[in-house]
C-alpha cells in the first residue's frame, strides 16, 4: 500500500487509514478481525480509534474499540507493525452521559486517559495521540504541557488534534514551540467531497474549511486527516440518505460531476471521492471505515485510481 509522510517526523503511514469506531459494538469481533486482517494483508498499517468509541451505542461503555484492537494485536503478535492512533477528551465522565459531560483536557484527565488507553490497547506507547475536541475551560498551557510530558515519558510518539479551529491550532503550536514542548503535527476534521450547506450544524464536530486547507498547503509539515469522507455510504447506497447538512446549493452539481468522473474512470463514486482527497492539494489522509470486506476492497481500490489534472479541476470547480 502507498505510504505517505505524517507530520514532520519523517514517519510514513498508510495513505488510507482504517477507521475502527464501531469495532466491538455495531461490528462484532469476527467481522472486525477479518477487516483488520484484510487491511494488513493489503499492506495497511494505520488504524484509528478513540477512548470513547462507541459509547453512544446501546449497551456500550466506550472501551470497546480500543479493547478489540488491543486483543487483535496481541493475538496476531503484530503490535510493532501497526501505527496506532487514538484520542482522548470526549469520553463522558458519567455512565449514560453525553459530550456535554466530556472528560476534557486537564492535566489530570490526560494522565488518567493515557493509562486507560495503554491498558486497553495492551501496549506501552501510542503512535499518534489526539485531543478529540476542544476544552476552553482548561488553560491551553496546562493541556500542552501534559501532552508533552507523555511524549517525554515515551508513552506517546506524536501528537495531533481534532475538531479544532485553524487559529486555535496555530495558537497551540506557537505555545508549544515557545516552551520547546512537543507540538501538534496533524489535525483530523470532518471532510468529504460534498460541502456542508451554509450554517450546517455538526455539534462539536468541525469541518475542514478553506482556511484550514490553505493552512495545510502553506505548512507542508502539518498533515490533514479526514473523518467521515464517504458520508456513511450515502454516495453509493440507495438505502442511505444524504445527511441534511450536505443538502446545499451546490450539492446536485457536485454529485453530477462526481458521477461523470466516476463513469470516465470506471470507478465508484466512493473511490473517486477518496482519490480526489489523495491526489489533491493539500494531500489528505482519509480515515475510511468499512463493515464488510467488499467495502474495504472498494475503498482501497481508490489507491489504484489516477485522476487527470482536468478531472481534479472539474471536481474542484463544480458549484451551483
Amino acid at each position: 500500500m502507498q505510504q505517505v509522510p505524517l507530520g514532520k517526523t519523517g514517519v510514513q503511514v498508510s495513505a488510507i487509514c482504517l477507521g475502527c469506531m464501531f469495532f466491538g459494538t455495531r461490528i462484532p469481533k469476527e467481522i472486525a478481525y477479518q477487516l483488520l486482517d484484510d487491511y494488513v494483508e493489503a499492506g495497511g498499517c494505520f488504524v484509528d480509534t478513540a477512548n470513547n468509541y462507541a459509547f453512544w451505542v446501546e449497551g456500550a461503555t466506550g472501551d470497546e474499540s480500543e479493547t478489540l484492537l488491543g486483543n487483535w494485536m496481541k493475538e496476531r503478535r503484530n503490535r510493532d507493525q501497526i501505527f496506532v492512533a487514538t484520542k482522548m477528551g470526549a469520553r463522558p465522565t458519567v455512565p449514560g452521559g453525553g459530550l456535554d459531560q466530556a472528560e476534557g483536557l486537564s492535566a489530570r484527565t490526560i494522565i488518567k486517559a493515557i493509562e486507560g488507553s495503554l491498558k486497553r490497547l495492551q501496549t506501552d506507547h501510542i503512535d499518534l495521540y489526539y485531543t478529540h475536541m476542544e476544552d476552553r475551560a482548561t488553560p491551553l498551557e496546562e493541556t500542552l504541557e501534559a501532552l508533552d510530558r507523555l511524549v517525554r515519558e515515551g508513552k506517546v510518539s506524536m501528537l495531533g488534534c481534532s475538531n479544532r479551529m485553524t487559529w486555535r491550532i496555530e495558537e497551540a503550536r506557537q505555545v508549544s514551540r515557545a516552551h520547546q514542548w512537543a507540538e501538534f503535527q496533524c489535525v483530523q476534521q470532518r471532510y468529504s467531497y460534498l460541502r456542508p450547506k451554509p450554517g450546517a450544524d455538526f455539534g462539536v464536530q468541525l469541518c475542514v474549511n478553506d482556511e484550514l486547507l490553505d493552512y495545510c498547503r502553506v505548512h507542508a509539515d502539518f498533515s490533514l486527516l479526514a473523518y467521515s469522507p464517504l458520508l456513511s455510504g450515502s454516495y453509493t447506497r440507495n438505502d442511505v440518505e444524504l445527511p441534511a447538512q450536505y443538502v446545499g446549493p451546490d450539492t446536485q452539481r457536485r454529485l453530477q460531476v462526481l458521477t461523470e468522473v466516476a463513469e470516465e474512470v470506471e470507478a465508484t463514486r466512493n473511490q473517486v471521492v477518496l482519490a480526489w482527497m489523495l491526489q489533491g492539494s493539500p494531500r489528505v489522509i482519509p480515515i475510511s471505515a468499512a463493515s464488510k470486506s467488499e467495502q474495504l476492497r472498494e475503498n482501497l481500490g481508490a489507491l489504484e485510481l489516477r485522476l487527470s489534472a482536468e478531472q481534479l479541476e472539474r471536481l474542484n470547480a463544480a458549484s451551483a
